[in-house]
């Protein structure tokens, strides 16, 4: 599969459905240097989508799905409430590690269950335009908070980058897509500021 918000930043992608996810949020303009907003204008976001379907399991996945302008202003009001969440969620957890991650708003989008010949029983989209979208990344949500990956999914605590990236080490600890490129710069943006900090206190005494 190719991911084209994800690889434009040159991060791993998550594993499975989850790829998905982490590709609608890493649409919006981030990184450093700033990438463009590929949900900004309809083609665009026509593009994104359409190449994100390629190579999908067709029979999880068989109906076309169309933009209009409205469609992307929603989907990209859906995206953008998302990662706010993901990112408030990654801050609570640290000041609160054992509390749970916040709230997003309600809301109710349409999937269907079908049942196959070999008695699978499979979820697919349903819906048109944006909501058909949604309907498939809530979909792939599901998926990965039943395989215990959805915890993982984070955005990149630099101001600076603030991609979404796929936390894999061993304990969930990452707060950084890349400690060389985000952690480093950011601690030691945080060391100088503490050592100034600690010389005005100095030069008062």
């Amino acid at each position: 599969m190719t991911w084209p918000a994800t690889d434009r930043y040159d991060i791993e992608p998550a594993p499975d459905g989850l790829a998905l996810v982490q590709d609608l949020l890493n649409t919006l303009s981030a990184g450093k240097p700033r990438e463009t907003d590929l949900l900004l204008e309809r083609a665009d976001a026509q593009a994104w989508l359409d190449a994100v379907r390629q190579g999908r399991d067709p029979a999880q996945d068989q109906q076309p799905i169309h933009l209009d302008g409205d469609d992307v202003r929603h989907l990209r009001a859906f995206r953008d409430g998302l990662r706010e969440w993901l990112a408030d969620a990654a801050a609570d957890a640290e000041d609160q590690p054992d509390g749970e991650r916040g709230t997003l708003p309600g809301m109710t989008f349409d999937a269907t269950l079908r049942l196959t010949p070999d008695g699978t029983v499979r979820v697919e989209p349903a819906g048109s335009g944006w909501q058909a979208v949604v309907s498939l990344i809530l979909i792939e949500m599901l998926h990965a908070q039943q395989a215990d990956n959805w915890r993982r999914l984070k955005v990149c605590r630099s101001e600076r980058c603030r991609v979404t990236f796929f936390d894999r080490s061993r304990n969930n600890s990452g707060v950084w897509h890349d400690v060389r490129k985000c952690g480093h710069p950011a601690n030691l943006r945080a060391y100088r500021a503490r050592r100034r900090t600690q010389e005005q206190s100095d030069s008062q005494h």
